[in-house]
């Protein structure tokens, strides 16, 4: 069985370090669990990293309660990440 990671179709946590023009540029994400679909790798910094000619994708995701989630990993077909609250988050969460 083959899979296929999912892309961050675009990001506005333009705080992020992992963000260049609305763009996630870390190789993987993580979303955690707790109240919010929360993007785990997320970190705030004037300090931009990640690789410039790299689009991240969904390495695991740990909600359990997305409809999405499939063995801890992210079964969409990409993702948009959402600035929330001052937390970046999953925009494309929704609850089984």
């Amino acid at each position: 069985m083959s899979i296929q990671m999912p892309s961050i179709l675009d990001c506005n946590a333009s705080n992020c370090a992992y963000n260049r023009d609305e763009k996630c540029h870390a190789i993987a994400i993580t979303v955690g669990g707790g109240a919010c679909p929360l993007c785990d790798t997320s970190w705030m910094s004037p300090k931009k990293g990640g690789m410039p000619d790299v689009s991240g994708g969904v390495g695991a995701c740990k909600v359990e309660s997305c409809q999405f989630n499939r063995s801890l990993e992210c079964g969409a077909e990409g993702i948009h990440i959402k600035l929330h609250a001052s937390h970046a988050d999953c925009g494309t969460f929704k609850k089984r």
